[in-house]
């Protein structure tokens, strides 16, 4: 049976997986950034040094993710992209300023590492702010209504909160003594504004898309969704529980609130995907409509079947060299 009919879903599957290896992997570095406390230096420089072997090459995901939905669906890119320019231009401004700070911190004389510090922390802050933003004006294509933006506003503050979350976690699995017990409060902190977060716009969404209530509270689907948001409830307080006890004697299990915030993640994207599937603007355009010509499809899948292979292989190998405890940071 030929695959050519449903090249468009799978691209829409591909775009939708490269998205969430970008907020898993990069929301954690953000995390991290938005955690660099102000009054122990040391700290900081052993939180950065957490992610220094990663930070970059996380946002390999999001190129990839942006590439995909330009040459795939340029219908969608051009309206995506038309709607979200102010807010797309923010938080590439913050990339940017945590890009220039991750290198000047290292160079600069040691009494303006603070500034650098600071600068690192608020380019993070406004990256994950703008991320959720878009996410909530997106998820309500676009309307302009004032209640879309508060829903917009409040998905960036959930988003954020995320982002902390899991970097909480990667911290306790990366570190040690007082810091991974400060991480540990901090991700618990973050975990339950996201949680807070997660069930507001889970209450909104149903609210204000027919669609997306008939596809959660028709039945049966109603009875075989149901697991979803009891595993999330379980595995939320599982690491809760965890982090409470930090330190753990001989650090066992030290890897399980970061992995149980990776399923997380998961559930909530497989929740988005469910309820918008297979539009690739929810309500306004399907995987399909906006879809390039099959040719084009059909040769940028031979680059797409080696690419996005070779991203994931390489960033397992990264983590496997670079697992462990983090240690000193070296720019030589």
């Amino acid at each position: 049976m030929s695959i050519t009919p449903y090249l468009p879903e799978i691209y829409l599957l591909l775009f939708g997986f490269s998205v969430f290896m970008y907020a898993v992997l990069d929301g954690y570095d953000l995390g991290v950034g938005m955690l660099l406390p102000s009054c122990n230096q040391a700290q900081r420089d052993r939180m950065i040094a957490s992610i220094g072997p990663f930070w970059d090459a996380n946002e390999t995901w999001l190129v990839l993710a942006v590439g995909l939905l330009l040459i795939a669906f340029p219908a969608a890119h051009s309206m995506i992209l038309t709607e979200l320019y102010l807010p797309t231009s923010v938080m590439l401004a913050g990339l940017i300023l945590r890009g220039v700070s991750f290198d000047f911190r290292a160079k600069v004389k040691p009494e303006r590492k603070d500034l650098w510090d600071r600068c690192f922390k608020a380019g993070s802050f406004i990256a994950s702010m703008t991320q959720g933003y878009m996410i909530g004006r997106y998820v309500l294509a676009f309307d302009d209504s004032t209640g879309a933006y508060l829903f917009a506003l409040l998905s960036g503050l959930c988003v954020t909160a995320a982002y902390i979350y899991i970097g909480g976690t990667w911290l306790v699995m990366k570190t040690e003594g007082d810091l991974q017990k400060r991480a540990a409060k901090w991700s618990r902190r973050g975990g339950w504004l996201a949680a807070l977060g997660v069930l507001a716009i889970s209450i909104v969404n149903p609210l204000v898309s027919a669609t997306v209530a008939e596809r959660w509270f028709g039945f049966p689907e109603i009875l075989l969704l149901a697991p979803v948001p009891l595993v999330c409830l379980a595995i939320m307080l599982l690491v809760d529980r965890y982090l409470r006890h930090v330190p753990v004697e001989n650090d066992v299990g030290y890897q399980f609130p970061f992995i149980g915030a990776i399923i997380l993640f998961a559930m909530s994207f497989f929740g988005l995907a469910y309820s918008f599937f297979p539009d690739i603007i929810p309500g306004v355009m399907t995987a399909k409509e906006a879809a390039s010509a099959t040719g084009t499809l059909l040769i940028v899948g031979y680059g797409a079947m080696f690419v996005l292979p070779m991203i994931f292989l390489y960033t397992l190998f990264v983590y496997r060299v670079f697992s462990g405890k983090a240690t000193e940071l070296n720019y030589e």
